[in-house]
């Protein structure tokens, strides 16, 4: 299995995130994450009970940490480790533009 992460595969005129499983194993999984202007609901946190390694291909972000008094501005190039059960939350991704995130999910 082979692709590009920059490749059109995923609908441009989807209105919804796109998530495309790119490698699964035991304890693994990598994935490709499209967003489009998509930020977590209101009141919404992510928990997690496996560990993420994420990064921020293309586009732009805000994640925010509850353990954290400010959020995180994202730019192409920035990664961060989340541990299992860490809340957070995308409070924005640009809608002008896809953002593209790398993700691997670990136990």
């Amino acid at each position: 299995m082979s692709g590009n992460l920059f490749s059109p595969a995923l609908a441009a005129d989807s209105a919804a995130e796109q998530f495309e499983e790119l490698l699964s194993r035991p304890g693994l999984r990598v994935e490709r994450i499209v967003s489009r202007g998509q930020a977590s609901p209101p009141g919404f946190w992510f928990d997690q009970d496996i560990g993420e390694w994420v990064v921020l291909l293309s586009g732009a972000a805000e994640l925010q940490f509850e353990d954290e008094p400010a959020a995180r501005r994202m730019q192409p190039g920035d990664w961060v480790t989340i541990d299992a059960h860490r809340r957070h939350r995308v409070n924005w991704t640009d809608p002008a533009q896809p953002t593209v995130w790398l993700a691997i999910h670990y136990r």
